[in-house]
Order: structure tokens, then sequence, then C-alpha cells
């Protein structure tokens, strides 16, 4: 299973989450606590591996936007919450879709997407606020063809519980990697340790 660290703002950060076997690195470039300047990612992440794709995180964006943030910043992919794009950008996109209760039209907007990343409904921000959806309202069963990634509050403790339950492509984590509202570099290595270990 794959590993997204998310909300990452220094070098120190992004070389913890690579030299422990993250697959995904995110950067995250609206309102937030974690918004970063294009110009800033693109600096620390000179010496990240081919493999280990980096990933913009985006609210409502316009492709402009997101066409010139991804030229900047040497992105990989995009991650998207809030409206979708209606054009089809230059890179792979994840379409973030927020899980509610007794609201199942998340699963339309799902299946129109290759990657799809499932979080727990917004609060001040779209993203990394820390707080699990309720995972029994989710059944991935109607997108088994697509690559989705779990994210919404998940911490060493619960990781694999999530694995156990939704069997996904990858997860995603953030604030469940920090403390204080910084990046803990010794929770990044504890988390990884623990999403790659075997069921």
């Amino acid at each position: 299973m794959k590993v997204k660290i998310c909300g990452l703002k220094t070098k120190e950060a992004v070389d913890t989450a690579v030299n422990n076997g993250a697959d995904f690195i995110g950067f995250v470039f609206a309102k937030s606590k974690r918004r970063i300047a294009p110009e800033l990612v693109r600096e620390i992440t000179t010496d990240v591996p081919l493999d280990v794709k980096k990933v913009g995180v985006f609210v409502s964006p316009t492709l402009d936007e997101v066409e010139m943030t991804v030229k900047a910043a040497g992105l990989d992919m995009i991650q998207i919450h809030g409206e979708q794009l209606i054009e089809t950008p230059s890179v792979p996109c994840i379409s973030a879709v927020s899980v509610n209760k007794g609201n199942h039209r998340f699963l339309e907007t799902a299946k129109a997407a290759e990657y799809v990343l499932f979080d727990a409904p917004p609060k001040q921000y779209a993203g990394g606020n820390g707080e699990t959806f309720d995972w029994e309202t989710l059944d991935l069963k109607p997108l088994e063809d697509r690559k989705v990634f779990i994210a919404g509050g998940l911490t060493v403790e619960n990781v694999q519980k999530a694995k156990k339950v939704f069997d996904p492509y990858a997860v995603d984590v953030s604030s469940g990697v920090e403390t204080n509202g910084e990046k803990d570099l010794e929770k990044i290595k504890q988390f990884l340790q623990r999403a790659k270990e075997e069921i």
C-alpha cells in the first residue's frame, strides 16, 4: 500500500518522508496554515527521486492557476478539493471527496475520477482537520477500478485499521504527523513504518 505525507513545508520534513518510504508528498497551495509558495516547493524538492510523486493541493482552482503552479513548483500530480476542474489538467488529478453520512452523492464524483481521495467534511479548511469520517458510511465496492486514497484523522494508532476496513490504494496523513501544528519528523517516520507493515 502507498502512503502520502501531506502539508509539507520544510526540506527536513520532505527528506524525512522520502527517506522513510513515502510514495507521495503533498504541498498545500490553498488557504491553510500549511500553505507554501510554489517556488519554495521546487527549492526543497530538487533531490526527490522520480518515483516519489509531488502532489499540489488546491481548493476550487481555475485551470490557469493549476497549470502555473504545476510549472513553478515542478509537480507530478494535483489534488483538488471543492469544485473540480471541467478541463483536463496536464498532470494526473486526485479528486478529493467529502464523505457525508446520509449523502451518497459523493460516490458519483468519485466514479468520474481515476484517483479519488475520501476525507472528512471540511471545517475551517477543506482538508487536514485531523478528524475521521464515519468509515461505515463508505462502501468501496462500486469503485473497485479506481485508485482510492483514504484521508481524515489518520494516525499511527489507526492506520492499520483503515487498511483492514478499506484495503485502499493509498493512505494520506497531515495533522496526524504533527505536534503543535508543525510537522514532527519522528511522527512521520513512525507513521510510514506502521502504514507499510503487513496487516
